[in-house]
């Protein structure tokens, strides 16, 4: 019976082992997974469940113990992720599992690697990073965090405590849960809720937003269009105009625009990248630049892209935004702002590209004075409280 159970346990390290191997880190592997076990019906819910973890412990130890064989690596990232002891570790490395609720620096000690060995780019980091904590935090599954929209708290709420799920109130409208928690299941998504990071949610504090129902806000990387729907709900008489440069992505975020209940506002394509650019109004009241970036604020729950990083991208994005900010930014009134945000650590993608801006732009074009004004600038440390670490910077125009 007992090698039989040992047997079931180097079964989920081979497929593991089978699985890492064969991705190449080109798309989600959140993405590759669904289509792998699509194809592979043998594996069950507890199997899928104790091969998934297997998968991403490994790519949580980015670029440590990279001399390791793949199982060995597996076994060390699962030691290292676990804080209590599992059945894996008992069968498999039974003097591990020992120490599961060790610290995360004495279990380094314990194995001899350097926690610097994790995320070897410290001198790319943003001003006031931790270091050693922002990497420690890579071994941590981050929470789900959850938006409560306007009017809707008090059913929020009552489906929570008749679910009997566990929860944390950290605001009037934000709610922690643990990752696993099925928000599908129990609200209707965009319509009571949004799924949302906290530091995501934070940003609404830099938002300009007055209850005026002339001002003109431009959301031009909108992707799904979260930080849109915050923003209407900030001030839904705003005039919103959303952009990105492909059509999927704006009929994904119509999607959620008619589940929020939003129908005033318009949709374009833009490359912003090129110039000049074509937009829907001349200027804005507010632009809101969520640029396209390494995303190295979000590798704690993306983790594989910790392991296939390739530091040359910091360049190539930073060269992306310069880009895109340069133009955007024409397109701003007098007195107008732009929300510049990223979810990367990077300084070249962050407190540098504010920076260039007031380099660039000193003053208006055409205007006889004024200069770029920086409003507020702060990293928001995701690393602290098991949530994405972003960048922000609210800049103005002169009047």
């Amino acid at each position: 019976m007992l090698s039989c159970r040992v047997s079931r346990y180097h079964s989920y390290l081979n497929s593991a082992k089978h699985l890492i191997f064969s991705y190449n880190g080109e798309e989600p592997f959140s993405t590759y997974l669904k289509k792998y076990y699509a194809q592979h019906k043998k594996f069950g819910s507890k199997d899928r469940k104790e091969v998934t973890n297997l998968c991403y412990c490994y790519f949580r130890l980015g670029q440590a113990a990279m001399g390791l064989s793949i199982e060995e690596r597996i076994l060390t990232a699962l030691f290292l992720c676990s804080s209590e002891s599992n059945e894996i570790l008992e069968n498999l490395k039974p003097e591990w599992n020992e120490n599961a609720s060790l610290s995360l620096n004495e279990k380094l000690s314990t194995i001899n690697y350097p926690l610097s060995s994790v995320f070897p780019w410290k001198e790319e980091l943003s001003d006031g990073i931790e270091y050693e904590k922002f990497c420690a935090s890579f071994f941590v599954q981050p929470d789900l965090f959850l938006r409560i929209r306007p009017g809707h708290a008090e059913r929020v709420l009552l489906k929570l405590n008749e679910a009997g799920v566990n929860y944390e109130f950290i605001s009037s409208f934000t709610i922690r849960l643990p990752n696993s928690f099925k928000a599908d299941k129990y609200f209707e998504l965009d319509n009571e809720v949004v799924v949302q990071d906290y530091n995501s949610q934070h940003i609404s504090e830099f938002l300009p937003v007055r209850r005026r129902s002339s001002d003109q806000v431009w959301d031009c990387c909108a992707g799904s269009g979260g930080k849109s729907i915050m923003t209407h709900d900030l001030n839904p008489e705003i005039k919103l105009f959303v952009s990105d440069i492909r059509e999927s992505i704006l009929a994904n975020l119509e999607k959620r625009f008619a589940n929020a209940g939003i129908k005033k506002y318009a949709s374009f394509i833009a490359d912003l990248s090129q110039s000049p650019i074509t937009t829907q109004k001349s200027t804005y009241d507010l632009v809101i630049a969520d640029v396209p970036c390494t995303g190295s604020g979000t590798w704690g729950r993306t983790p594989e892209q910790l392991f296939y990083f390739d530091k040359k991208k910091i360049d190539e994005y930073a060269a992306i935004q310069k880009k895109i900010i340069s133009n955007v930014i024409l397109h701003l009134k007098p007195g107008g702002h732009l929300l510049y945000i990223t979810c990367s650590v990077f300084k070249k993608e962050n407190e540098e590209m504010v920076i260039f801006l007031k380099k660039k732009f000193p003053v208006r074009p055409g205007h006889p004075g004024g200069h770029l004004q920086v409003i507020k600038v702060e990293v928001l440390k995701g690393y602290k409280l098991k949530a994405d670490t972003m960048f922000v910077a609210l800049l103005q125009m002169p009047l």
